[in-house]
């Protein structure tokens, strides 16, 4: 068992509803190894206390997928906030009713009237407490929230766990100063801010194990040199404690993970969508290899939308007949905003008003049909 692994996979160990990994983990954390990795390498601090294991992670730099994947609007973040606060008066395993949180959720929203009649509030409404459920923040004890989602009289009976007083990192400093995401970032650093030294490291670890890549740019010259300078330092420490290994380039950065390793969400992931980026990856390298892309001096490859959009429609027409039925009946439209927004999720793209932004990672793997399978799909390269 990895015990830093599954620490940075989740959000956090519930007692509850993982008794037995919570007490496996808690025994390993004695040790202080794992603790002394986290608090140095990544200046993470990490909660155990009778409830929960937690890491508090915070990226270097926030990227698209570090958001709640299950949320699409704006409000449903500011349900959620509400909610949280709504929770702060309730101990841990005290019961409510949903009428009494959506009066609350009501009273407390700025900016707008809250009618819980209209149906459009009560679907963000639902999504936030199927999200509170599935995260272990509450547990329902009776009712679904499919009553609601028919009749805003619909009542369901949760249960508080009391994982909510700590969905939110603590904050050393008061932040109701706070106007931009870039106070929160400086917050971060405030306790080391008198050594730059530590703040690069940490920096660097973060972003080499949490996003896709880590690129040269002139806000991370710094950054970009430390790992050059240290990249043997660096590759034997994170390969003795994840199976993995550092690939360093000109412009680029990638912490490359082996089969043996499951260290959060990583690209391929097993789906079709993965497979259209992979088989897209491949077109994007053949037009390399011709001389129909140029490879600037940056490494990031910029081209029009359109032609984007010519590449992806390529894509389709070489191997669209082997992918799965949903893919197969969907329209071009459909597929490329798919796929699109899947690329962007995983800072693989940019777009950049009428052109898109190719990253260094999308060069770095790409997929091949086998040929058997091919000829069995029809195809005709």
């Amino acid at each position: 068992m990895n015990v830093l692994e599954i620490l940075l996979n989740r959000r956090w160990i519930l007692k509850s509803r993982d008794r037995e990994l919570y007490y496996q983990v808690k025994e390993k954390l004695a040790s202080g190894e794992e603790k002394k990795f986290l608090r140095e390498k990544l200046g993470y601090q990490v909660i155990v206390n009778p409830y929960l294991i937690k890491v508090e992670k915070m990226p270097a730099v926030p990227e698209n997928w570090m958001g709640i994947l299950d949320f699409k609007e704006p409000v449903e973040y500011v349900f959620f906030c509400l909610v949280l606060m709504f929770l702060e008066e309730k101990e841990a395993e005290e019961q409510f009713v949903l009428s009494e949180l959506t009066e609350y959720v009501q009273s407390q929203y700025e900016g707008e009237q809250i009618d819980w009649t209209v149906y459009r509030y009560r679907r963000h409404m639902i999504k936030v407490m199927k999200y509170c459920t599935a995260c272990g923040i509450l547990n329902i004890d009776d009712g679904s929230e499919e009553g609601f989602a028919r009749d805003y009289t619909g009542e369901v009976l949760y249960e508080n766990t009391g994982a909510s007083r700590y969905f939110m990192k603590n904050f050393t400093q008061d932040i109701m100063g706070y106007h931009s995401p870039e106070d929160f970032e400086k917050e971060e650093w405030i306790d080391v801010n008198e050594d730059r030294g530590i703040v690069r490291r940490q920096r660097v670890y973060r972003r080499l194990l949490m996003s896709m890549g880590m690129y040269k740019d002139s806000d991370s010259e710094e950054d970009f040199a430390y790992v050059r300078n240290y990249r043997n330092m660096i590759q034997g420490e994170l390969s003795e404690l994840f199976d993995c290994e550092l690939q360093v380039h000109r412009n680029s950065a990638f912490l490359i993970l082996n089969e043996n390793s499951h260290l959060g969400r990583c690209f391929p992931e097993e789906n079709t969508l993965s497979d259209i980026v992979l088989l897209f990856n491949r077109i994007l390298q053949e037009k390399l290899q011709t001389g129909e892309i140029q490879v600037p001096l940056d490494e990031q490859i910029r081209i029009p939308r359109e032609a984007f959009q010519r590449l992806a429609e390529e894509c389709r027409e070489r191997f669209g007949a082997a992918w799965n039925k949903t893919y197969r009946e969907m329209t071009f439209g459909e597929i490329y905003r798919e796929m699109a927004d899947y690329m962007k999720e995983l800072m693989l793209i940019e777009e950049k008003q009428d052109e898109i932004v190719i990253r260094q990672a999308a060069g770095k793997i790409m997929g091949v049909y086998p040929a058997d399978f091919v000829l069995e799909g029809g195809q005709n390269e």
